[in-house]
């Protein structure tokens, strides 16, 4: 992936709305897809619980806008 806003962060940000992680995992980033996926998945199974599902809608957000805006720094 290149630059803010390329192509490839946005096909990255569309599939984190389909599934948290998968657009980070799409850049090639495996610990944050995780990361994102585990909060996610684990807080939206315990939506009865109120405050995991908030918790889990701010982080799958922040997922996508996570891989809207990633640089490669390499």
């Amino acid at each position: 992936m290149s630059d803010q806003g390329s192509a490839g962060n946005v096909i990255a940000a569309i599939c984190n709305v389909f599934f948290p992680g998968l657009g980070q995992l799409v850049q090639g980033r495996l610990l944050p897809a995780l990361i994102f996926a585990i909060v996610c998945v684990g807080g939206y199974a315990l939506w009865w619980l109120i405050i995991p599902a908030i918790i889990a809608g701010v982080f799958h957000l922040y997922a996508i806008i996570d891989a809207a805006t990633y640089k490669n720094n390499s």
